[in-house]
């Protein structure tokens, strides 16, 4: 763990990224950023073999923001295709990508569906690989709240909820691509359960918003029927340390 490797992190200008390249680097390891801004594309191939040469591993937090099922499928099936494949010409001993928990029984949702898609391309790839489910960001409240939002009311999926610091997302990866390949899935959660709407009304009471929140059955999760237990992990996990409490005041 304390010999200076390098990572290649995709997607490693946006919120995730950027974190992990941070506490890489800060560790004493070469932290290559590579995103579409830097010259390298995933899903295009683009740089793809400069950048890794010389790689130990990379961390996948590549990113396409879409409601198109099928253009979302082809975003990240073909970059973890092309990743991976690059990859093995490389010797990259490790592919580590961050999905969410419960991907493969949330397909119904469109961006689920690309993440299962993204999953099943790197467990198929013959590359090393470990695959971070993580919950829902404590960074995603905000949108969380807008998206539920209608009438001056929020109304939300009765449905248990367990959201992560983004610094807790970054650290996990960081760690996972130094470590060894799980060649599996792990899943990553925040240190606290609660209902989804006790989540929304701690935010909006942070930020001093009184509109009333509801938990209602019959509402989904964008596209994806839910159950108690459908954005939660179901058994083991590796737990974050920043509660929702702390991520406000901060």
């Amino acid at each position: 763990m304390t010999k200076m490797k390098k990572v290649v992190v995709i997607g490693g200008t946006g919120l995730i990224g950027s974190k992990a390249v941070k506490l890489l680097q800060d560790a004493g390891h070469e932290a290559v950023t590579a995103s579409s801004r830097t010259g390298i594309n995933a899903y295009t191939g683009e740089g793809l073999a400069d950048a890794l040469a010389g790689a130990g591993a990379v961390i996948d937090v590549s990113n396409m923001m879409s409601f198109d099922r099928q253009a979302l499928v082809d975003f990240f099936g073909t970059s973890s295709r092309n990743l991976t494949s690059a990859e093995k010409a490389a010797g990259v001993r490790h592919h580590v990508v961050l999905s969410i928990v419960n991907a493969d029984q949330l397909a119904a949702n469109p961006y689920m569906a690309g993440k299962l898609a993204q999953e099943e391309a790197v467990a198929s790839s013959g590359q090393a690989y470990t695959i971070v489910r993580a919950t829902q960001f404590h960074e995603f409240l905000e949108t969380l709240a807008g998206a539920y939002s209608a009438n001056g009311v929020v109304k939300v999926p009765d449905i248990d909820f367990q959201p992560i610091a983004a610094d807790d997302v970054a650290a996990a990866l960081v760690e996972a691509a130094l470590g060894e390949p799980r060649n599996g899935t792990v899943d990553l959660a925040g240190p606290e359960r609660s209902s989804f709407e006790s989540f929304i009304r701690t935010y909006l009471d942070a930020k001093g918003d009184a509109r009333p929140v509801h938990a209602d059955a019959s509402v989904d999760y964008f596209g994806a029927s839910v159950l108690a237990g459908s954005l939660v992990p179901g058994g083991d996990f590796i737990k974050g340390r920043v509660t929702v409490a702390e991520w406000l005041k901060a």
